[in-house]
């Protein structure tokens, strides 16, 4: 924990930039989620802890972290404990539904949005395709009875939703200018998605590679975060830091996290280090020198820089900002 902290007061001096509206084309300025933690919504004395899991997003969860038997008790503690997390909540709230197959999801949404105090999200497993995101814009409407929106988390997860993958994300951003929701994210879910096409998983994940980066692909397309996949040997500390690292280099942006002794690991992986900070930081101020004086590209630290360079770079300290403040 103390890295992280060390890492981010570090960061504090190096994202002072100042204004340049030329590369504000980049990412989309939503929350942080490195770590995304699951908390099962029938577990009150997990959800107790939330507070002190400084986690980037934590999901309270109706579905697979819940038995079919207590899937009534989950929803009703999940409500009631919002009305205490959210005015409080130092990071990303969510309420991870049931799929809508499962015929579970609409009492999910029914319950968990009509209290005071909405989740900031709601994480949708198991989409397929557009029809999917229409039913739950009608529901979701339905059930926000304020002008709030919240944010949507879309899980790809079967052969069939990477198949119709681009269409769901137009549908989302399609449907999000005139419903009460905001798509965010994506999310792969990758062991329900080796059993959708029979792949048998390995330790180096080979099998799941062309899934993977696809997943990146449309996320980034879309401007959306990409959440990789979960690391289940929680154990394995080493392990999930170079899984963290592979997927980083993909370009996701966080990982599904199943246990607390995973945030640290996870979250301290998806920062950049700071020597990669520090030049892009670097190379932002050069950039904008050279802009003064009606220059194209230029030399920066014996490399030839044109715009796609600078992309990079922007990318890199919109990484580092919102944990720069969510630590203040």
């Amino acid at each position: 924990m103390a890295t992280i902290f060390k890492k981010i007061q570090m960061f504090e001096n190096i994202t002072k930039l100042t204004s340049r509206q030329f590369l504000q084309f980049s990412v989309r300025n939503y929350r942080h989620r490195r770590a995304l933690m699951y908390v099962p919504g029938s577990d009150e004395r997990k959800i107790n802890k939330i507070a002190s899991l400084n986690a980037d997003c934590v999901a309270l969860d109706c579905e697979d972290g819940v038995a079919l038997n207590k899937k009534d008790e989950a929803r009703d503690i999940i409500r009631k404990k919002l009305e205490h997390i959210i005015p409080t909540a130092n990071g990303d709230i969510g309420v991870r539904v049931n799929s809508i197959e499962s015929g579970l999801c609409e009492k999910d949404l029914e319950v968990c949005l009509s209290g005071t105090h909405l989740p900031h999200t709601v994480l949708l497993p198991k989409v397929e395709n557009s029809d999917h995101l229409k039913w739950f814009s009608d529901r979701i409407n339905k059930f926000i009875k304020t002008d709030q929106k919240v944010n949507l988390i879309i899980y790809i997860e079967s052969a069939k939703a990477f198949i119709n993958l681009s269409d769901i994300c137009k549908t989302a951003f399609t449907l999000s200018e005139c419903n009460k929701f905001t798509p965010t994210s994506l999310v792969f879910g990758s062991d329900d998605f080796c059993a959708s096409i029979g792949a048998t998983r390995t330790e180096d994940s080979t099998e799941i590679l062309y899934a993977r980066q696809k997943l990146v692909l449309c996320a980034k397309a879309f401007h959306l975060q990409a959440i990789d996949m979960v690391y289940i040997k929680y154990k394995d500390l080493e392990g999930l830091k170079r899984q963290c690292e592979e997927g980083m280099r993909m370009g996701y942006t966080g990982k599904q996290v199943i246990h607390p002794n995973q945030i640290e690991t996870v979250q301290e992986s998806f920062l950049p280090a700071l020597a990669t900070v520090e030049w892009a930081k670097g190379l932002l101020d050069a950039f904008e020198e050279h802009q003064a004086t009606g220059k194209g590209a230029f030399n920066y630290r014996g490399s030839m820089i044109d715009m796609p360079t600078m992309k990079q770079a922007k990318n890199i300290i919109d990484i580092v900002k919102p944990v720069k403040k969510k630590s203040t």
